[in-house]
């Protein structure tokens, strides 16, 4: 056995490749996609270390070309579910004891076969499915969840150095045992990076792990289950189920072996979840952790001294980069009528250059929206937006489902700073302004604390010191991560740790320690080297 003292290497954050025209990267990426595109697969569930076939087979079409195919999937059932939950359960047994270096080590693997070998096969899945760009397919499938591979292991590190003070005569340790039980990790179509990182983040901690993708994210989620795989993660620790929410979630959630679940996506889907859990809580074993991060309605808020430049470029990229498809884009802009007419000028400028289309075109800015249920519901939003006198389209609001779900990229204003359209989710690209009396500042940052019940991700736009200082107070539980001259997307593993609260989730940080924390049962321990030898205390002598 091996007694040396393990050391994770302090992780760095994996570069950005930046596919420019002849570059080695773009022509890769470029065969790879036209690869995938030639040759649709068929994806099975993966249980146990085995492919499962369900042979309720489901379409894989790219939501910005419906007239292609990536191949077909297994849909999951009861069946599978169950199936998954033993599996996972023979899993965890040998698992949860391994040590914690062994389990470290599949993940600093994975990254690696992910940083070169698997970096584009994943890439182009994710673009693929989710109509993203090279670039955004870049920071997410590759760098951020290769980043979430190597630091998370080193964070492992600081949960496990967490250790209670000894007196003399006594040695206190703590031991963090994995949860009893298994993990639920049910991921978003948006990020291939959470998907990642939703049942490997329990799994490092000694979890065994239901995955369940969403399922217009298949294709990426299957070659994520390749990587970790060859990375050489035991059958069974991680079971990919792919199939309906409604009919997955039941059997997994009323498990009396359910431990935890780890979740992303839409704060309704969430509140149910813990509801389910809530409503007969005393069938488990344990109470199970919950963890979530859900939806946001994020904001830009512009002081008359910002610098119009810097805004606008931020506006543009956070709201229309990925088709506003970030639980962290700004869908609502509050600017003082000082600069508003030029922020208007610039911002209108910049976004009728912005291309939309077949994300293999690497000169597209855009892709579509994700799904038909994701047009209609952005549709119907601009529809209103059209039709309600509060509101006025300054550019963009078409919408186009002939060959793809496209949606323009739409500017709304508001003379209404808590409209529909200021207040809630829509998930698309769709951001509006109000336009605030420059002399209402401090009230308008009010206005914005309490105009959502979300609170993700939110930014300042000032140059005036003590403005910043007014919005760092006033928006003080607005954002759960919040950002001082920069656009509110592009959270960074290890440097800025990702998660709201208010109706935006529980806060637990993915991207640092905090979240590993929740994947584990801490154990206090306490060895007195003399004990006693006479029950009675020094009190009870005579006088």
């Amino acid at each position: 056995m091996f007694n040396g003292i393990f050391h994770i290497p302090e992780p760095e954050n994996e570069c950005v490749l930046d596919y420019a025209p002849g570059s080695k990267e773009r022509a890769e990426l470029q065969a790879c996609l036209q690869d995938m595109i030639d040759n649709p697969i068929e994806v099975p569930a993966i249980i146990g270390g085995r492919e499962v076939e369900s042979g309720d087979l489901v379409e894989m079409r790219p939501p910005h070309d419906l007239g292609s195919t990536l191949g077909r999937y297994h849909r999951a059932g009861p069946r599978e579910a169950e199936m998954a939950i033993d599996a996972a359960n023979e899993a965890k047994v040998d698992w949860s004891e391994v040590v914690w270096s062994s389990r470290a080590t599949v993940l600093l693997k994975a990254a690696e076969l992910l940083a070169g070998k698997y970096r584009q096969t994943v890439n182009a899945a994710t673009m693929l499915c989710m109509s993203k760009t090279c670039h955004q397919a870049e920071i997410d499938s590759a760098c951020e969840l290769i980043d979430f591979w190597r630091f998370n292991p080193y964070f492992m590190t600081e949960v496990y150095d967490d250790q209670p003070m000894s007196v003399k005569g006594v040695l206190n340790y703590m031991e963090h045992r994995p949860l009893e039980g298994f993990v639920f990790a049910i991921t978003p179509f948006n990020f291939t990076s959470i998907a990642g990182n939703l049942p490997t983040a329990p799994a490092l901690m000694g979890n065994a792990v239901i995955w369940k993708p969403a399922s217009t994210a298949v294709l990426p989620a299957y070659y994520v289950m390749k990587v970790l795989e060859e990375a050489g993660m035991p059958d069974g620790v991680i079971n990919m189920v792919p199939g309906p929410g409604p009919v997955i979630g039941p059997p997994v959630l009323n498990h009396l072996d359910l431990g935890g679940v780890h979740f992303t996506g839409s704060t309704y889907v969430f509140s149910t979840i813990w509801l389910t859990i809530g409503s007969d809580i005393r069938k488990y074993y344990s109470y199970p952790r919950i963890v979530g991060e859900t939806g946001g309605k994020d904001f830009i808020f512009a002081h008359a001294s910002a610098d119009v430049d810097v805004l606008v470029a931020a506006v543009v990229r956070g709201a229309f980069e990925f088709q506003g498809q970030k639980c962290s884009a700004p869908s609502r802009v509050y600017v003082p009528d000082s600069i508003w007419p030029k922020v208007k000028e610039q911002l209108l400028e910049e976004i009728a250059t912005v291309k939309m289309g077949d994300i293999t075109d690497f000169s597209n800015f855009m892709g579509a929206v994700i799904d038909k249920a994701s047009f209609d519901n952005i549709s119907e939003y601009l529809e209103f937006a059209k039709s309600d006198p509060n509101h006025e389209i300054l550019c963009g609001g078409g919408c186009d489902s002939s060959e793809g779900y496209y949606v323009e990229p739409t500017v709304v204003q508001s003379t209404d700073p808590r409209s529909k359209m200021m207040c809630e989710e829509i998930f698309g690209p769709v951001i509006t302004v109000f336009v605030y009396p420059v002399k209402e500042f401090e009230q308008t940052l009010q206005v914005c604390n309490t105009t959502s019940p979300y609170a993700l991700t939110g930014a300042i736009f000032a140059q005036d010191r003590f403005a910043i200082g007014t919005a760092v107070k006033t928006l003080r539980h607005a954002a759960g991560n919040f950002y001082i001259n920069d656009k509110p997307t592009g959270a960074v593993v290890g440097q800025q740790p990702f998660g709201g609260s208010r109706a935006s989730g529980t806060n637990d940080k993915a991207g640092s320690w905090l979240n590993l924390e929740r994947w584990v049962s801490p154990r206090a321990i306490k060895e007195t080297f003399l004990p006693p030898t006479d029950y009675r205390y020094p009190f009870l002598g005579e006088d």
